[in-house]
């Protein structure tokens, strides 16, 4: 893997009244209970993509976006994915929300007509979701995951 230096913004997506899409919130939120670097930025950015894609323009080097991600496997199932990789197999594509494919070619045309930058990287730690019922609260399995998921940025982080 490629190490991630200079500034890093740490974003959690999702909306905490849609069952599991709430995982990217949780995962920012244990985040932001631990001492981090200097140049890691957290964002709890929830539902609000458009301040999101705005948010990316200024300037950093690497993004991470947490967020709830159907790939099929078993809930609970936490996935690294290069953004760059998958950009337009609809692979991150989900209709119940502003995903982060929807963001970063929100970010494509904001960066065209500002002149800003996007990330030179963007990584998105998905966890598969059991249920996005309308209601507050993580699945088990999902609620399970958010440890793996900050330890794996964590591992990020400290590449």
């Amino acid at each position: 893997m490629t190490t991630i230096v200079d500034r890093v913004l740490v974003a959690g997506i999702g909306n905490i009244f849609a069952g599991d899409d709430g995982f990217g919130v949780e995962a920012v939120r244990r985040l932001s209970e631990l001492d981090l670097p200097g140049h890691v930025e957290l964002s709890d950015t929830g539902v609000r993509g458009v301040h999101l894609a705005y948010q990316l323009l200024e300037g950093y080097d690497t993004a991470v976006l947490l967020d709830a991600c159907q790939r099929g496997g078993p809930p609970g199932t936490v996935y690294l994915i290069e953004a760059e990789a998958e950009a337009g197999t609809g692979l991150l594509m989900d209709g119940h929300r502003m995903t982060p494919d929807t963001v970063l070619a929100l970010l494509d045309n904001l960066s065209a007509s500002t002149g800003g930058g996007r990330p030179r990287r963007v990584l998105v730690v998905g966890c598969e979701p059991a249920c996005l019922d309308d209601g507050i609260g993580l699945s088990a399995p999902v609620a399970a995951a958010v440890d793996e998921a900050v330890k794996l940025v964590l591992d990020l982080l400290d590449q």
